[in-house]
Parts: C-alpha cells; sequence; structure tokens
C-alpha cells in the first residue's frame, strides 16, 4: 500500500466527519447561510497566506531541483491566482481586499496556521508534505462530495467547481506523489508524518465547524 494511503485509511474517521459536515451538506444543497459561507471566505483568505508561506519553507528545504521549484511555484500561485478568486468571492459580499487583510483570525483558524508554519520551520521535508496533504486531498474529497449531493447549479457552484477543476485534482496528484516519495526516501519519518497528517486532518474539520459556528474571540 503506498503510504498516502495509509494516511488516508488512518484518517478514514476524520474524512467522513468532514463529508458528513452541515457546511459541506448545506454547501453542497446550496442552502448555506451566506453569513457562514462569508467567514469562510475572510478567514480562508487569512489562511492563505500561511499556506503560501508553508510551501516557501518547504521549497527552500527541498534538495531537489525539481521538488524545489515546483513548491515555490505553488507558492507563487496561492498568493497571485488562488487568492484572487478569494478576493473575487468576497467581491459578491461587499467586502473588498483592504476589508479581508484587517479580518482576524478565529481561533481554529490560529491553531491550524501557527501549526502549518510550526511544522515548516521546526519538522522535516517528510512531516512537511504529511501535513500538507489533508489541505489538498481533503478538499478534492470533500468538493467531490459536494459534486455528487449538489442537484442543481446555485451560489455555491464555483466553490465545487474550483475545488473538482483538474487543475487542482493535478496539484493533489503532485502531493500525493510528494507524500510517498518522501516516505520512501525517509523510513524513519513515518510516524511522524503520520501525527502531523492526523494533525492538519482534524484542523480541517474543525475549519468547517469554524466557518458554520461563525466561531469567534468571546474577548
Amino acid at each position: 500500500m503506498a503510504f498516502s494511503d495509509h494516511l488516508l485509511e488512518k484518517g478514514d474517521h476524520i474524512w467522513e466527519a468532514q463529508k458528513s459536515h452541515p457546511f459541506v451538506e448545506e454547501l453542497a444543497a446550496g442552502t448555506l447561510d451566506e453569513a457562514a459561507f462569508r467567514h469562510w471566505v475572510e478567514q480562508d483568505y487569512r489562511y492563505l497566506l500561511e499556506y503560501a508561506r508553508l510551501f516557501s519553507i518547504a521549497g527552500a528545504k527541498a534538495r531537489e531541483e525539481e521538488t524545489m521549484t515546483h513548491l515555490l511555484g505553488v507558492a507563487h500561485e496561492v498568493l497571485d491566482h488562488e487568492m484572487e478568486l478569494h478576493r473575487a468571492f468576497a467581491d459578491e459580499y461587499g467586502i473588498d481586499r483592504a476589508e479581508l487583510e484587517a479580518v482576524e483570525k478565529a481561533p481554529t483558524c490560529v491553531a491550524y496556521t501557527n501549526f502549518l508554519v510550526r511544522t515548516a520551520y521546526e519538522g522535516s521535508i517528510a512531516e512537511i508534505a504529511a501535513a500538507l496533504y489533508p489541505c489538498m486531498q481533503g478538499y478534492l474529497d470533500v468538493a467531490e462530495q459536494m459534486a455528487d449531493l449538489a442537484e442543481d447549479e446555485h451560489q455555491y457552484t464555483p466553490f465545487i467547481e474550483m475545488y473538482t477543476s483538474e487543475e487542482f485534482r493535478e496539484a493533489t496528484e503532485w502531493c500525493r506523489t510528494f507524500v510517498d516519495d518522501c516516505a520512501e526516501r525517509y523510513p524513519g519519518e513515518h510516524d511522524a508524518m503520520e501525527e502531523a497528517f492526523l494533525m492538519s486532518g482534524k484542523l480541517e474539520y474543525r475549519f468547517w465547524e469554524m466557518a458554520y459556528t461563525l466561531e469567534g474571540w468571546e474577548l
């Protein structure tokens, strides 16, 4: 079994919880409260800045020129393309770029981004690969679930299309290969990779919950 499949098997309960989360099911149906989607857009925008930072640090740690080039290219793609899509989503809700950049991270967003950046700085390239994997495979699998559940086009259809696009599938497949290559090169890192993968998976689930409950700071 490929190590990426082993990780997915270990995280199956997390994946099932994500797929059955009310945010996911209601977005698929087009009935999700706009306030919840707006909260997701705002928080994911702040998340993506650190996500790009993770790829940048990983690129600096990579030893192979091809891997370094790809990781740094993804960082640029996130900053140049994916964040622009989020700005377009936000614009539909009357949120301009200055407002997006001023949004305070919710507790879950803080926890997730702190975990990823700490892993990037302190972890091995294998741990980074495993921490990245739920961010990509998770969104693809959840978006495919949304596509299966959706009966008609609605205001959230562009979200589903973005994360089931051929480009995103190719990016996810690259990440899967990256995980498997790291697992093969560094067999002593398997336990650390599994730990990083499961933590990212749990935080992915909490991110849906954060958006759905409009999580913020009480103080």
